[in-house]
């Protein structure tokens, strides 16, 4: 079955533990237990939108729920591990219907499930793990915003050397804030995604990554950037990239898309400004992946691929950010211009989000985001005019 770890390697794997001296094999098995770490957080959360529209309803939820992870301690280079997710909402200040934020859980108001069940083998520089894990890759990450993370059915193989770190591996279904709560497990393309890529990260930054999403799209991505410490109190920051999407099986998804980056950081203030161009596919649009995506220009809601199909868009962002003491806080401006489509429409939408956090201390974690989000093309309101609110507070364990 697609959603557990394939049944015959974990026999293998445990198989080979167990063939091992039976002296050896009893202490190191009882110290993977005794050794065992427990973690997670306990999270709550309340997401509301303030809609514009003519007759569309406000929405609000509020939830509480979490992660409790068991992890084995290592023996012989084999350890694994499991984790539950679970969010339920608050009835009494969670909307009714249609009055319900589902990005919270799911449309009938809880979701639990074991997100993460997978076992790992390690050796010397070589990594592999099997099963339900978190993956962070630029189209295949866990985006972790909401209540419930992405996390990946799958196989992946890693290996580090000199600096440079390989990845591949292979996909089968994914769940999470992106995959839609409501449908719980789905596919990652219809026959699944086999993915590779290499990293590196010393001063100068290098990504360079292939997807193949089965009867979607084939996708290549490369990113190249170079951090510079100008004094111990400035950074500077610069990043380019580029991702091509080529269509398969009639999926509509294909597209060219350029972008860069300049960060500084001066003492306690950051600036940011990012730019993405997405050329103009017909009949076609942008997929941003199994997560939040890589492109430079992503809000807290707004992506190119919203407004990508079939037109041009050319976005830009502008932020800021300060920090004092356990204290942080973010604005950014985005505006993403979309021309016209086949049907000489064109789209243009702005969105502004204020970010606040407190960190108490190292547990615990206060924080908030407004967004605004308005469409400038339309001078009815539509169902890109919004104010959205998010309010969570996270304990770590």
């Amino acid at each position: 079955m697609k959603n557990i770890v394939n049944v015959s390697l974990l026999v293998c794997l445990v198989g080979g533990l167990l063939n091992a001296s039976d002296d050896v094999t009893t202490s190191g098995l009882k110290n993977m237990f005794r050794y065992a770490k427990v973690s997670g957080n306990v999270r709550i959360m309340h997401d509301g939108y303030n809609q514009e529209e003519i007759g569309a309803d406000n929405t609000y939820s509020t939830a509480i729920g979490g992660i409790l992870k068991y992890e084995l301690a290592d023996f012989k280079g084999f350890n694994a591990g499991v984790a539950v997710y679970t969010s339920n909402n608050v009835s009494f200040a969670t909307g009714n219907g249609t009055k319900q934020t589902t990005e919270l859980s799911s449309t009938s108001g809880s979701y639990t499930d074991m997100t993460e069940a997978y076992l790992n083998y390690k050796y010397e520089d070589f990594n592999l793990r099997a099963g339900r894990q978190v993956l962070e890759t630029p189209l295949a990450n866990a985006d972790d915003r909401s209540m419930i993370q992405n996390t990946f059915n799958s196989y992946v193989l890693s290996y580090s050397y000199s600096g440079f770190e390989f990845m591949a591996g292979n996909i089968q279904t994914w769940q999470g804030v992106d995959a839609d709560l409501d449908l719980g497990w789905s596919d990652a393309g219809s026959k699944g995604t086999n993915f590779g890529g290499v990293s590196y990260s010393d001063g100068l930054e290098l990504g360079v990554w292939y997807y193949n999403v089965a009867k979607l799209t084939n996708a290549a991505y490369v990113e190249i950037g170079v951090s510079y410490d100008v004094n111990k109190n400035m950074n500077a920051h610069v990043m380019l990239q580029y991702l091509n999407e080529k269509e398969l099986s009639e999926s509509a998804i294909g597209a060219d898309i350029y972008g860069a980056l300049v960060e500084v950081t001066a003492y306690d203030v950051g600036m940011i400004l990012a730019y993405n161009k997405s050329v103009k596919k017909v009949g076609r649009n942008s997929f941003s992946g199994f997560g939040g995506g890589a492109l430079f220009t992503s809000m807290n809601t707004m992506i190119v691929d919203e407004i990508a199909d079939d037109r041009a868009v050319g976005a830009y962002v502008a932020g800021a950010s300060y920090s004092i003491g356990n204290f942080g806080f973010l604005y950014a401006y985005g505006d993403f211009d979309g021309g016209n489509n086949g049907a000489n429409v064109q789209a243009r939408i702005v969105e502004q989000d204020m970010g606040f956090e407190y960190n108490v201390n190292e547990e615990l974690l206060v924080s908030a985001i407004y967004v605004l989000s308005e469409d400038k093309e339309s001078s009815p309101k539509t169902g890109y005019d919004w104010q959205r609110m998010q309010v969570m507070l996270n304990y770590n364990f």
